[in-house]
């Protein structure tokens, strides 16, 4: 799978609300670009979990040559099962969705985008197990499906704290969702929208600014 552009704006703005975050988990990593992303702005150790071998392999490779390869732990295998070791202060995902859209012939798009690997119940249910009571989660979200998995965290003892909705121009429709989630209730839920590139196709302030460490 390739880096793309939500993953990386996911990144970006969850590494500005680790609030001094110690232990970190990557539900999903791919190939190990969001711990690289949080690494960098933070000293916090990081379990990763990735179930398909070539993307797990990627990811180790990709860590090895970074200079944060002490603190991030790449683990090979489904997240479904496996037995966590301690709790963590943060969690990030970027997880499989498009449910009910058509499905791509690769297998291995399949699983990286399909909610066939590890649904969004399964997901939560993963994360209310690994979190610690006081710590936070933020995730990724087909825009079309935010609805949906509010509810589904509400049902789990989740509450919305903030979320940027996320669009490709003024234009377009939002299509992407970033959400930020603890077991406290909030006194006011942050909403806020970022555009990706402005009508004239140049790149927005609010992105540029978000990704200029990186990009």
């Amino acid at each position: 799978m390739k880096v793309c552009t939500d993953s990386c704006i996911l990144g970006a703005w969850a590494v500005l609300r680790l609030s001094g975050a110690k232990r970190i988990l990557d539900i999903g990593t791919g190939t190990g670009l969001l711990p690289l992303m949080l690494a960098q702005k933070s000293e916090a150790h990081f379990d990763t979990i990735e179930s398909d071998h070539e993307s797990a392999g990627q990811a180790r490779e990709n860590i090895l040559q970074s200079p944060w390869s002490d603190r991030i732990h790449v683990i090979e295998g489904d997240t479904r099962e496996h037995v966590f070791q301690s709790g963590y202060d943060f969690i990030i995902s970027n997880p499989p969705f498009y449910e009910s859209d058509l499905r791509s012939p690769e297998m291995k798009k399949n699983n990286a985008r399909h909610s066939e690997s590890l649904t969004l119940d399964e997901l939560l249910s993963v994360i209310q197990s690994s979190l610690l009571e006081k710590g936070t989660f933020a995730i990724l979200l087909p825009f079309t499906r935010t609805n949906y998995f509010e509810t589904l965290a509400s049902a789990s003892g989740f509450f919305l704290h903030e979320k940027i909705i996320i669009r490709q121009t003024p234009k377009h429709v939002p299509f992407r969702t970033v959400c930020l989630y603890k077991r406290q209730l909030a006194g006011n839920i942050l909403t806020n929208e970022l555009v990706i590139k402005e009508e004239n196709g140049k790149y927005s302030a609010g992105f540029s600014e978000l990704m200029r460490d990186y990009y």
